[in-house]
This record gives structure tokens, C-alpha cells and sequence, in this order.
């Protein structure tokens, strides 16, 4: 590691104060991939805010039309919640599955969202349920939020306060994971939403992205046996040591049967 400063805010106006104070400075949530970063001097920022002492940044509401997220909410909060099983089920699934038990009681969703990691979970659901991201300065569609690898909407300076997802009529989420590093090999999140389905993969490629062959398969027949013989094609996708491209398109069909199957 390497010297730098650290701030630690009570309110979201001081950290705001703080990341626009001048200088290489990063926002800090649960730490689960910026901290590894840090210790691989992959980063090498002056400082860090803290986000852990702000209380606004966490909590969940659900109503009638949607489920919203605080920013700082653990995953593990979010897969204890009854509030959210009863809501949006397969956000709660999701949730469970993120890393091990020591991830999900640190990492958080705004910091996921923020990240995009390529493998991570929250950008299909986010995507696959047609969210909203909420900042410190405006509300942002998830259709428009993810924008590549490891790259968002996001503005210098701009912080993630919640993720609001409309409450679906219909869905499911099916995930491969590596054994090892329990990241999303492939992983799908569909859903019967107000706007029409949505099917969002992540995992696969080197962002999070949808595959309108198999929404318009679905919107005509929610099964899947209207995915059969609907290909996603390999040219993209990854191809490493974990699997390749060909393999990972293979895998998009059979997690997009097994989350229409889990809606069901």
C-alpha cells in the first residue's frame, strides 16, 4: 500500500465537499474491489471519502410500484429483506449470490453499480428491470447508465445516493458461477416489465448488455421453450482461461431458460 488521506463524512454535503476538494480523491463504499485495487497499485489515488457514516446512503423502501435501494445498502441486507422477496423476488436471489458471505456484508450496491465490473450482478439487474439510478444531481435510466467495461454515465465528483427498480409482474435470474472466484461466468436477468421484457446478460462480455432476439421471443410466449434455437453470437464475448467465447454464448441461452423457468 501507499500513503494517502482519508476522510470520513456524516452527511452526504460533506462528501461532497471532500471529493470536490481538488486532487486525485475516490469515493470509498464497501471496498470489495476498490481496496484490491489499492494493494495491486492498480490506483493510486491522494485520498478517499468514506461513504460507511452516512445513514441517508442506506436503507430500503418498497411500494406499490418499486422497490428503492440506498446506496450504501449491503447485499446482504438486500437478500435478507422480506420487503424485497415479496417484491421483486429475483432481485433478492441476486443479491445472495454476489461473492461469499464476507463480500455480501461489506460490498454495497451503489459501489457495485458504480464499478460495472464486466462480471458483477447488480448492472443486470439494473438493466434486465429497467432501474433508475439516482445521484447527487439527477436520476439516470440504466438503458443510458452503462456505458462498458468498468465505464458509466457517471460525472467526476457525482455520487450514486439509491437505485429504484419498478416492481416487475414476472422475474427470474439464472447464473454460472466460477467455482473459485464465485463471479458471474454467465448470468441473466429477464423480466415482465410495464415498458415490455427484458433480458439482460452479464459475464459474458465485456459489458452488460440485452438481447432483443430473445425479449421479442418472450413478450409473444413466456416460457422457454420460445428461447430455443434464439443463438447470441460469440463474436464480443470473452474468451480466457475460464471459458471461451463460444462457450460463454452457449451459456447465455441455457441461464436465460433457467431465470424464465425461476419466474415461473
Amino acid at each position: 500500500m501507499y500513503t494517502f488521506s482519508i476522510a470520513r463524512p456524516s452527511s452526504l454535503a460533506e462528501a461532497q465537499s471532500a471529493l470536490g476538494a481538488g486532487g486525485d480523491v475516490s469515493a470509498l463504499a464497501g471496498g470489495q474491489t476498490l481496496i484490491p485495487t489499492l494493494k495491486f497499485r492498480l490506483a493510486n489515488p491522494d485520498g478517499l471519502v468514506d461513504l460507511g457514516g452516512i445513514a441517508e446512503l442506506r436503507g430500503i423502501t418498497v411500494t406499490a410500484d418499486a422497490v428503492t435501494i440506498g446506496a450504501m445498502t449491503r447485499h446482504s441486507e438486500v437478500a435478507a429483506s422480506a420487503e424485497v422477496a415479496a417484491a421483486i423476488p429475483a432481485l433478492a436471489y441476486l443479491a445472495g449470490c454476489i461473492g461469499d458471505p464476507a463480500v455480501r456484508n461489506r460490498g454495497t450496491i451503489g459501489g457495485s453499480v458504480a464499478n460495472n465490473d464486466p462480471a458483477a450482478d447488480y448492472p443486470a439487474a439494473c438493466l434486465g428491470l429497467g432501474a433508475t439510478i439516482h445521484t447527487t444531481t439527477r436520476a439516470i435510466a440504466a438503458d443510458d447508465f452503462f456505458q462498458g467495461m468498468f465505464e458509466t454515465a457517471l460525472n467526476e465528483g457525482e455520487i450514486i445516493t439509491s437505485v429504484s427498480f419498478p416492481r416487475p409482474s414476472a422475474a427470474g435470474y439464472g447464473r454460472f458461477s466460477h467455482p473459485a472466484s464465485r463471479y458471474a461466468m454467465v448470468a441473466v436477468m429477464v423480466a415482465q416489465t410495464a415498458g415490455g421484457v427484458r433480458v439482460a446478460v452479464t459475464g459474458a462480455g465485456p459489458g452488460v448488455f440485452r438481447v432483443p432476439e430473445m425479449e421479442a421471443a418472450l413478450a409473444g410466449n413466456w416460457s422457454a421453450d420460445a428461447l430455443a434455437g434464439i443463438a447470441v453470437p460469440a463474436d464480443g464475448l470473452n474468451d480466457d482461461m475460464h471459458g471461451s467465447a463460444s462457450y460463454r454464448a452457449h451459456l447465455v441461452s441455457i441461464m436465460a431458460e433457467d431465470a424464465v423457468r425461476s419466474a415461473a
